[in-house]
Order: structure tokens, then sequence, then C-alpha cells
């Protein structure tokens, strides 16, 4: 199941709060995504993480997001949805 993790940092944080975990949270995005865990992560235009998961169901999105480096140590948190497919084709073939 596909799922879709925007980030929200913690207010009232600077960047110098971030910098002793960037190295470990690259390095653990990149082990979720050579497992297929993480399938595709961005920046949105606020220099949000934007991140497409494959998980078996919302716990286990959840657990793999607050494994990150940032998320355990509480500089940021996610909005997390599931994508289901769009069933709006159906509709072309009466």
């Amino acid at each position: 199941m596909k799922f879709l993790a925007i980030e929200n940092e913690k207010e009232g944080l600077t960047s110098e709060d971030f910098k002793p975990f960037l190295e470990k949270e690259a390095k653990k995005v990149w082990e979720l995504q050579q497992k297929g865990l993480i399938r595709e992560i961005y920046f949105n235009d606020q220099r949000n993480a934007v991140i497409i998961l494959e998980c078996k169901n919302s716990d286990e999105a959840k657990i793999i997001l607050n494994s990150l480096p940032l998320a355990k140590n509480k500089l940021i948190s996610f909005e997390l949805m599931a994508l289901l497919p769009y069933s709006g084709f159906v509709r072309l073939f009466k």
C-alpha cells in the first residue's frame, strides 16, 4: 500500500538544531530506499520532505518514519495519508 508523508518541522528550531543529525538522516533514508520502503523523496517549496512509502499498513509507515533520526530526536513529525488507486476511470466504460 502506498502512503504519502509530509514532514513538519517543530517550531522554534534553527538549522543548527538539525546539523548533528543530517548525515545520519541521509544514511537512514538511503537504507530505507534500498529496501523499497521509501519509493520517492522530495523537498517541497518550503523545504519540507515529501515521501512516498510502500508499506503493509499505516502502522508500518509510522514505524518507518519514526525510525528517521530527525523524528527520533523530536525535530520533525509527519502528516501521513494513504494513497488509494484512482477509480474514476470506470466512468469511461459504462
